[in-house]
Parts: C-alpha cells; sequence; structure tokens
C-alpha cells in the first residue's frame, strides 16, 4: 500500500490546514491504472465526497482514503516531499502504476485498454496511429477513439471492424459491439487520405 514519508505528512497536513475545512482529508488514486498513460495523483477530499469503498488509513494529522479500483495499483507507492531552493517538491512514485493487473473480476474498462495498449496500439503504431478507450455504454459496447495517424484515415473503417473490433470482441466475450466516435474529418495527419 501506500507510503507518505514524514516530510511528506508534514507538508501535507500544512496544505490541509490552509483549506480552512472542518476534517479535510486527502484522496491517491491513479488514472487510467494498468496502462502506459497511468497518472497517479493525489488530491484534497472534503467531507462527503469518500466514496463507501474506499480504503481509509490514519495518519497523525489527516486522513488518506485511497480509491479502491487504484488500491492494486498502489502496491509499493511512495508519497514523499523534499524541500529544496524553490520551497520544495511532493513526488508520488507509483512502480506498479502502468503493470496490468487482470483477473476475470476486473472491470471491462481495465480488460478493453489491456487489450489497446498491449496488442492493438502497437501495430497503430507503425502508421503514427493509437485508439483510447471513452467509454462502456450500456455495460457492452466499447466507444474508441482514433488519434494520430489514424484520425481521418481513409482506411480506419477496416482497421476498426477487422482489426480492433476483432480483436476486443474474440477476447472479450461481454462486449457486444465497437463503436468509434473520433471526428474524421480532421485529415492532416492521417497516414492514407
Amino acid at each position: 500500500m501506500v507510503s507518505i514519508t514524514d516530510s511528506a505528512q508534514e507538508y501535507l497536513a500544512e496544505l490541509l490546514k490552509k483549506q480552512d475545512v472542518e476534517g479535510i482529508a486527502v484522496r491517491i488514486f491513479i488514472l487510467d491504472a494498468g496502462t502506459p498513460r497511468a497518472e497517479t495523483c493525489i488530491s484534497f477530499c472534503r467531507p462527503g465526497e469518500e466514496k463507501a469503498d474506499d480504503e481509509v488509513k490514519q495518519y497523525e494529522a489527516f486522513k488518506a482514503f485511497m480509491d479502491q479500483h487504484s488500491i492494486p495499483f498502489l502496491e509499493d507507492a511512495v508519497v514523499d516531499f523534499q524541500k529544496d531552493s524553490m520551497g520544495g517538491q511532493l513526488t508520488i512514485k507509483a512502480p506498479n502504476s502502468r503493470m496490468p493487473k487482470l483477473s476475470e473480476d476486473s472491470p471491462l474498462e481495465d480488460r478493453v485498454n489491456y487489450v489497446l495498449y498491449n496488442e492493438v496500439n502497437p501495430g497503430l503504431a507503425a502508421h503514427g496511429g493509437h485508439v483510447t478507450l471513452e467509454e462502456i455504454f450500456e455495460k457492452s459496447i466499447a466507444v474508441l477513439r482514433f488519434g494520430g495517424g489514424c484520425q481521418g484515415c481513409g482506411m480506419v473503417d477496416v482497421t476498426l471492424k477487422d482489426g480492433v473490433e476483432k480483436s476486443l470482441l474474440s477476447q472479450i466475450p461481454q462486449l457486444t459491439e465497437v463503436r468509434d466516435v473520433t471526428d474524421h474529418s480532421v485529415k492532416e495527419n492521417a497516414y492514407y487520405q
């Protein structure tokens, strides 16, 4: 789980005190956990903003809420504060944040992202393209957005139906459909025009 050093605890306690909100805490979470885009974040957590399934750790001067979905990716994470000539810097190192951690119980979003980042995007990168998951719609439809050389590409329908959709549907049986929400009228970086 997350380790917050003494210097980081002192720094965070000062920040929280300046907010002048009774019971304010911090929230630690990872955006796009298990993907190459993973970003570890710390934010204020006002009373009432905590979630029922958060893991809570009480420190001397504050509470830290860890997002349930982020917990497996926060293993061995360290929050530290180092003073320097400019005042100091808070750092968060989460070595497992980008490591895919999939199981049968993993959310559909995590499984889709795993296939996109580890199997689909390496192939699209040859044409300067990539694809990301926008959302899971109606619990079984993956809504995707193409970028780079795929945006505006004349072959994107083939890529979507014969490549991306086939890969996703064959590996994730819970999916029923894959849709593209990309504005393909923008063609300046398109691989094929």
